[in-house]
């Protein structure tokens, strides 16, 4: 039984309100309506696409900016950023990405994406992976977004920044990294 057009669109709001990163295709699965009505409520209630969703949580979410490389050699979208502890991005799994035959991503895209994250998150304006160890847990299809989550562990024995960074779809872990990254100031631990 489908919702009344006022009752759905009350509902659409709430739900992107709780979850921003909705995609459309998402919403209409959910509201059981096709993608071109989401659209059309989105309009009618002003709410702007995905894209413009992120970039505007992004604004408000953290003021810091990329140091260590432009913010267009992020490969996937910074949502969350703090210099030297953590960052979040958010890659689209899109035909680009994918082998023909099968529809699975190519491993090097989640890496890329999982490392330039390791590399965006350096409070640094030279910041280099010398050293990666990574897995891959599952496949990841054409259409899933995949969330990278970088958190800044400290220092290892020679010097370098370790940032474990870890990726999901949904829930779901899909690729796990040790990045152990060089940058150009010497950073020290303190015990403060």
């Amino acid at each position: 039984m489908r919702i009344p057009k006022v009752k759905r669109q009350e509902k659409l709001r709430e739900t992107i309100e709780d979850t921003p990163f909705i995609t459309d295709e998402e919403l209409a699965k959910r509201f059981n309506v096709s993608i071109q009505t989401i659209r059309l409520d989105r309009m009618e209630l002003a709410i702007p696409e995905l894209r413009e969703r992120i970039k505007s949580v992004a604004k408000h979410q953290w003021n810091e900016t990329v140091k260590s490389l432009p913010i267009e050699d992020v490969i996937g979208e910074i949502i969350d950023l703090e210099l030297d502890k953590r960052a979040i991005s958010i890659l689209d799994i899109g035909k680009e990405h994918v082998f023909t035959r099968n529809n699975i991503a190519r491993g090097h895209h989640l890496f890329a994406q999982a490392n330039s994250l390791a590399v965006a998150v350096i409070n640094d304006e030279l910041a280099l992976t010398a050293k990666s160890v990574i897995h891959f847990k599952r496949q990841v299809l054409q259409g899933e977004r995949v969330v990278a989550k970088a958190f800044v562990q400290g220092l290892n024995e020679k010097g370098l920044t370790i940032v474990e960074v870890d990726s999901f779809v949904d829930s779901e872990r899909v690729f796990s990294g040790e990045f152990h990254m060089y940058r150009s100031t010497e950073k020290k631990e303190t015990n403060e």
